[in-house]
């Protein structure tokens, strides 16, 4: 909060006597009223000064609005005050939680005693800034993949511990525990407390985030809030926790419930879930469903086990009704009788063919006989050969004293040349 010194119309600090006349005495005391009148005084002749806090209070009055202002670093606290005029000119989305600048203006009460601060101004802080930051890191983390759908891990079907990070006594709470136990009636839930707002939500959130992943029986973290305006949700868009989720070795479930301005929380999660009734629905698979699902796809299971049997059945005794099943012998009576004509006409190829060959070997006999040189022998003619067992043909071949064989129609003779023997009859 600025701080500032009251000042006099002329600039200077009010006298001492200013705030009760110098004559009273316990004797001689001054009034309550005189005091109050006096106090009010000394305090119209405060400025106006800008003031930056948390509104903690926003009660809406018959057209004006009683509330307060907290300080960020501390728990410094001022009542406040805006008319309906006033209220006219401010943001009409201003509500408890939003980050504000305020120009105030003391204001003493002397019938009661009460002072409170008169605004004349009030505006969001840097809501324009920290949107041009949030995109400016959105299009960051977009560029290093953060974003990516193919980076995102998958969900369990269904998980044996899920932890959860939320406000302590949340209706976000109350939605997941509530919806998980509905739907899986076993499910373990293991919830770690966080502020979801301010100053703290961040370090708190990173904290748990640490102690749900390190937890080996943890499956699925969800973290959830009931909703917010941008100002309250900026937490959920901070850079470390979005890296802190990008990085965590389990899967990380987004419930924060606001649809209109969505944190960049939802883009770095695994999956996103538009309330936290929607992460318990779509964490825990309902146990009436997966019944059900059981259920039909046994049923379905079974009536195609008896389509495939009665399928079987069908081809057996379509199978069975052919002739060759059904008189099997009857094939082979007629494979038999194949069998005999062939047979039968095996042999008389056979004796065909044994009586054509034996008629042309008696040819080829005759043939050969009647070119054999036995049968020349057989008309008194010899065949002479000399001692290498050439044929002799001329009388010249066999000189005297050659040693000859003489081969006869039976055996042979052997022989020596005496010479030619007369002149060579002439040749026909």
């Amino acid at each position: 909060m600025t701080t500032f010194q009251p000042e006099t119309a002329e600039g200077e600090p009010p006298p001492a006597d200013s705030v009760a006349p110098r004559d009273s005495t316990s004797q001689a005391p001054t009034s309550v009223a005189r005091l109050n009148q006096t106090i009010k005084g000394f305090i119209e002749r405060w400025g106006s000064v800008w003031v930056e806090g948390e509104i903690t209070a926003w009660n809406v009055r018959g057209g004006a609005v009683f509330g307060r202002i907290k300080d960020l670093r501390s728990d410094a606290q001022i009542s406040v005050r805006l008319w309906s005029s006033v209220r006219a000119r401010v943001p009409g989305d201003l509500k408890t939680g939003d980050h504000v600048v305020a120009c105030v203006k003391a204001d003493y009460y002397p019938r009661g005693g009460d002072m409170s601060f008169q605004v004349s101004a009030m505006r969001h802080v840097g809501l324009g800034e920290q949107l041009e930051r949030l995109e400016r890191l959105r299009a960051q983390l977009r560029a290093e993949g953060l974003f990516d759908p193919q980076r995102k891990k998958p969900l369990p079907f269904l998980p044996h511990g899920i932890g959860l990070i939320t406000g302590e006594r949340s209706d976000a709470e109350k939605d997941v525990l509530r919806n998980a136990e509905l739907r899986w009636p076993r499910v373990r839930i293991r919830t770690a407390y966080a502020a979801v707002q301010g100053e703290r939500s961040v370090p708190e959130i990173l904290a748990a985030l640490a102690q749900l992943d390190a937890d080996p029986e943890i499956d699925v973290i969800v973290i959830a809030r009931g909703g917010g305006d941008p100002q309250t949700l900026l937490g959920f868009s901070d850079e470390r926790l979005l890296r802190a989720v990008a990085a965590a070795r389990t899967p990380v479930v987004s419930a924060i419930g606001h649809e209109n301005d969505r944190p960049l929380l939802d883009d770095v999660a695994d999956l996103r879930a538009s309330t936290p009734t929607d992460a318990a629905k779509r964490i825990v698979p309902d146990v009436g469903e997966q019944r059900a699902l059981v259920l039909q796809l046994r049923a379905r299971l079974t009536g195609r086990l008896q389509q495939r049997v009665q399928h079987d059945i069908s081809q057996l005794e379509h199978l069975r009704s052919r002739p060759v099943l059904r008189s099997p012998e009857r094939s082979v009576e007629q494979r038999e009788q194949e069998v005999l004509l062939l047979a039968a006409r095996g042999r008389d190829i056979a004796s065909r063919g044994l009586e054509d060959a034996g008629r042309r070997t008696a040819e080829l006999r005759a043939s050969l006989r009647a070119l054999s040189p036995q049968a020349t022998l057989a008309r008194g003619y010899a065949i002479v050969q000399d001692a290498d067992g050439s044929v002799l043909r001329d009388a010249a071949d066999a000189p005297a004293g050659s040693r000859l064989r003489i081969a006869l129609e039976r055996g042979a003779v052997a022989a020596v040349s005496e010479g030619a023997a007369g002149a060579r009859p002439a040749s026909s």
